[in-house]
């Protein structure tokens, strides 16, 4: 299985990094627009509509058109934990459906001095078989940008 991993200081709070990233908003405002995300439900872990927060067991069913090309592909994402103790915290969310085979990101929060700090860690494998496990580590080509992206996005949205 390949893998990728990043991080990055916001200097913002914890408080204010963590709750950025619990709602569906955080999703959206995060994901570059050339990959024309489109969040169509979202449900929490009892089946509520549009929950505020997305806690382990809320799913988001979205499809992306990368670049606006070729018909779009649906994706479920689902969390599967959700960690928070004091000034540390986690999520980990799994997708199905879309460009991978398995896509499993942890994303990591920690208070640090001056900010919080940000691990981004992705286990993947691309779809398509044997090309595909052949292909994942040249992946990232696509991930760092994206990542780099994202972590900007974060410092734009709350510094």
């Amino acid at each position: 299985m390949a893998t990728y991993k990043r991080s990055v200081q916001i200097d913002a709070p914890f408080e204010d990094v963590w709750a950025f990233h619990s709602s569906i908003d955080g999703l959206e405002a995060l994901t570059p627009d050339w990959l024309k995300l489109r969040v169509e439900t979202v449900r929490g872990p009892d089946g509520e509509t549009d929950p505020d927060v997305m806690d382990a067991g809320a799913t988001a069913n979205a499809s992306i058109r990368p670049f606006g090309v070729g018909p779009r592909q649906q994706m479920t994402t689902t969390i599967l934990e959700r960690e928070r103790d004091g000034d540390t915290g986690y999520f980990v969310d799994e997708m199905s459906g879309g460009p991978f085979a398995h896509w499993r990101h942890t994303h990591k929060f920690d208070a640090v001095a001056g900010g919080t700090q940000i691990t981004d860690y992705v286990e993947y494998r691309l779809a398509g078989g044997s090309l595909g496990r052949l292909a994942g580590p040249l992946a990232v080509v696509g991930f760092a940008p994206m990542f780099r992206y994202r972590h900007r996005r974060t410092k734009a949205e709350l510094e």
